[in-house]
This record gives C-alpha cells, structure tokens and sequence, in this order.
C-alpha cells in the first residue's frame, strides 16, 4: 500500500510513518512543511528505507500537492498537518486558519481531482483520513462523554479550525463523494512529542528544578492517549473504516492536570539524589488560560465494536515509560529548547 502523509514529521504523524513503513510494510511519501514543532530526528530511522520518502512543503501548495499525487499515485492520505497547540492560537490564530482551514481545503480539492482521474477499482480503494480532535466539542461537565454524534462547540481558536476543517471533510464526502473518514482523538502522550505541550514540558521542567506551571486549580480533566496506540487505531479506520463515519478514539484515561503533573514528579523523585526535597515542592499554581475547557471525555465503544481497537498501553506504565525516554534522550529535546522553544508561557491576554 501506498501512502501520503501530510505532517509527517510532528509527534503523532513520525510515529505513524515509523509504524505503516516499519510494522506494517507501507510506502510512504511524507508532505511536512517543517514548522518549529517538526522534526526529522524523529524519522531518523528511516532514512535511507526505499520504502520511505520525505518532501518538504506546504499543503497549501496546490501544485506540489498535485504533482505528488500524480507521481506517487497513493492509494490514500492520511491528513495530520496541523497547528495545534491552543496557547499558540490564543496568541496569533492566522497560522491555524491557514494550515487547519485553507490547508485541509486544498488537499480535498487536489485528492478530489486525483480520485476523479482513477479507474473505478483503484477508485473503490482510495481514501481521505482526516486526523483531528476531541477538542471540537467543547467542555464537558462532571458527566458524560462526547459520541461521534456531539454537537461541535469548539471554543479556542485551534479548536474552531479544526472544526471548519471537519465540516469541509464531510462536505467533500456528501457533495462530491470524495472517500473520506474523520478520527477525534483525545490528548496523546508518548516520545517525542514537542516541548511545549503538558507532558513534556513537565518532564523537562522537573529534570531541571524548574517551577511546574499549573493552570487554575488544575483540575481540568482530559482523557489520555498513548500516540503507539493512536497511529494503531488510526492505520484500522483507514484500512477497516466505514466511508463517510467518523471515529472517536480514546485512551479511557481520565486525569486531571495536576494528578498528571503529581505523577510525573512521583515518577522523577526516583532519580533526585538521596535528601533533596520533592519535585512536588516545584509546582506552582499560575492564571488559567483563557476560556480554557474544563473536561475532555471519549466513549470510543463505536471504533472498538466496528474495528475491533482498543488501547493496549497501561497509562501508568506508558507515563513512567514516557518520563524515562525523556531523560534518556536530551539529545533530542534539549536542541528545541534552545532554538525553538525556551518554556515560556503562550496565550496569556494582557491587553
């Protein structure tokens, strides 16, 4: 099978491309503009693979997009480049218009004009995976979970791009008949993930006796998701997926940030040297960040009833692995805090 995978240098879609070209026995060509959250070491490991190719570029240009498809000739894309840390959108949103609106606008033009050009056995087997969030529907209350029928009440401006990009998904499909699905996923964790999102950051924090910011009380509540076991489900929507459904896929994992931030100084007390104090103490309690959504839950009994996938990772066991690969691997991070990101807080408004 052959692949285009867009954003395929971020943390979930390296992971992915690791997965289709090393487990699964994939070609794949992967599009990534390298933004300042991509990163080839991630990929190292395939590199010089004939399997795998990489090209850098924007899903905003039409004709590079085209020529790839008409070179390559996939037998699908996988869509996962994005912006999308939402303190980023708080701060300057026009890069989340661009790429997660007017970018996934021009990759359904460009797939519509490929797959229109197909035979129709080539035809029945494309399709159009467009990778996107939980975060389209809002804030939960102390109850509940979202379902693949939730109303979309995005809040953030990420979470409203991400939603727009979500409808244009669904109107290729039902104007144009354009074989596409739509996964929501819930907050990933694994390695290499970017250091500015909470896990990482955390990790990176503790190692170096920094302050351990905590939005609010800390009592937002998401459901999390090991990326090994994102790009596993991800792999069975496009291969086993119904045409035209969306799939919510989650971890079953709910915590709150400050058990998540408690159980990674937990986990890094055990290399602090004998009789120094707690990374506990290191936690600080900062400004919550605007319009920030309280609680993220998934009931992905849909992907696991009709696809027959449900995560496998323990998330404790995930978590303490997660903190080990970053303290093993400096070499990876410490690179991006001295050129892309210093840890500085995002998306505060001050005026």
């Amino acid at each position: 099978m052959k692949l285009l995978i867009t954003g395929g240098a971020g943390f979930i879609g390296s992971t992915l491309c690791r997965y289709l070209v090393q487990q699964v026995g994939c070609e794949v060509i992967n599009l990534d503009k390298l933004t300042y959250a991509a990163d080839l070491r991630s990929l190292a490991v395939l590199e010089g693979n004939p399997a795998y190719r990489f090209v850098q570029g924007d899903i905003l240009d039409a004709q590079l997009v085209a020529s790839i498809l008409r070179e390559f000739q996939p037998q699908g894309i996988i869509n996962l480049a994005a912006e999308t840390h939402v303190d980023r959108s708080i701060e300057g949103a026009t890069s989340f218009i661009q790429t997660n609106i007017l970018g996934t606008f021009n990759l359904l033009q460009q797939a519509r004009a490929f797959w229109d050009g197909l035979s129709k056995d080539d035809k029945s087997e494309f399709r159009f995976l467009h990778v996107s969030t939980d975060e389209v529907f809002g804030s939960l209350g102390q109850t509940g979970y979202f379902e693949e029928t939730s109303r979309y009440a995005p809040t953030s401006p990420y979470s409203a791009s991400k939603a727009s990009s979500d409808h244009l998904v669904q109107a290729w499909y039902h104007t144009f008949g354009l074989p596409t699905l739509i996964s929501n996923c819930s907050n990933n964790y694994g390695p290499y993930q970017f250091p500015e999102k909470l896990i990482p950051l955390m990790i990176i924090k503790g190692m170096q006796d920094q302050p351990l910011p905590v939005y609010g009380d800390g009592q937002q509540i998401r459901d999390w998701l090991h990326v090994q076991d994102h790009v596993e489900a991800l792999y069975r929507i496009f291969t086993k997926g119904r045409i035209g459904q969306s799939y919510l896929v989650g971890g079953h994992n709910e915590q709150s940030n400050l058990s998540i931030v408690r159980a990674i100084c937990e986990r890094l007390d055990h290399y602090r040297p004998e009789g120094s104090a707690s990374k506990q103490a290191l936690i600080q309690f900062v400004q919550d960040r605007p319009g920030h959504d309280r609680r993220y839950a998934v009931n992905a009994s849909l992907i696991a009833h009709d696809l027959g996938w449900k995560p496998r990772l323990n998330f404790t066991e995930g978590l303490a692995a997660t903190i080990d690969w970053y303290i093993s691997n400096q070499d990876w991070w410490q690179p991006l805090i001295d050129k892309s990101y210093d840890g500085r807080r995002l998306g505060l408004i001050t005026g």
